[in-house]
């Protein structure tokens, strides 16, 4: 099947109409309208490619993604593909502009604020809100996170600290069974990621590696022992601390180029 048939197929990665609605919006297909089975599975990593690209700034903010690209590159229809930039649009990655396509989103520290203040609230709730106790696979995860954290310090490079740093988020992410709790939170680190990673070419990188490794090593500290409410408070520490360099930053480029 070509890519501009719209018969729908299951490599197409369609969405059962219960699900879907034929009239609903693109900024309506959110995490509610995934598909399920195996054509769930595929939509979901065309989401997280996409959405990897984005927050890795290999889609810098102002990029156009062009439907027909993109339906080539991955072998699928657009209409399958239209519903992942929906659920990217809904997360805010991504918006619509009437004649000129789907553009990737700008991002300002200061717009947003309340999601970062949110954060730090939600990472403490990690501990607390359907802990699971950490396994001997979750405990050795945060080592491996520790090693590759000591790694960096030697070789600091941003795109693989950003990569790091999802993996670390993920990673903390399983000490809790509450769906929603890790869906509004992996929604909010990823409005944020970026952020992030367009501030630090204007740090000190090598700082920034060193106050990450400390993060981990005491994070997979508190998950050895079991203690994952340390490990929630340690997080939360973290991200208040990042979004006031990230701010601090911010003022003093501001000031340089007044």
């Amino acid at each position: 099947m070509t890519k501009d048939n719209p018969e729908h197929t299951d490599d197409d990665l369609p969405v059962p109409e219960e699900l879907a609605p034929a009239d609903a919006p693109l900024a309506d297909a959110g995490p509610a309208l995934r598909p399920v089975g195996g054509a769930r599975e595929r939509f979901e990593r065309l989401h997280i490619e996409l959405r990897n690209r984005i927050c890795l700034l290999d889609y810098p903010p102002g990029t156009r993604l062009r439907e027909a690209d993109l339906a080539e590159e991955f072998g699928i229809s657009r209409t399958p593909l239209r519903r992942v930039l929906g659920w990217l649009e809904a997360e805010g990655l991504l918006r619509s502009v009437q004649s000129v396509g789907t553009l990737v989103t700008d991002v300002d520290v200061e717009e947003l604020q309340q999601v970062y203040q949110l954060r730090m609230e939600l990472a403490e709730m990690v501990g607390h809100l359907s802990p699971v106790p950490p396994t001997g696979e979750t405990v050795q995860l945060f080592r491996d996170l520790k090693t590759r954290s000591c790694a960096l310090v030697n070789d600091p490079r941003p795109r693989a600290f950003a990569e790091i740093n999802m993996d670390f988020f993920h990673a903390l992410m399983r000490l809790t069974a509450s769906e929603p709790l890790r869906e509004i939170s992996e929604r909010l680190y990823y409005q944020t990621s970026r952020i992030w990673l367009r501030s630090i070419s204007q740090m000190d990188l090598v700082e920034e590696v060193e106050i990450f490794a400390r993060e981990v090593a005491d994070v997979a500290a508190a998950v050895e022992i079991g203690d994952l409410s340390a490990a929630g408070h340690i997080r939360r520490s973290h991200i208040s601390m990042s979004f006031t360099r990230v701010r601090r930053q911010k003022v003093e480029r501001e000031r340089g180029g007044a």
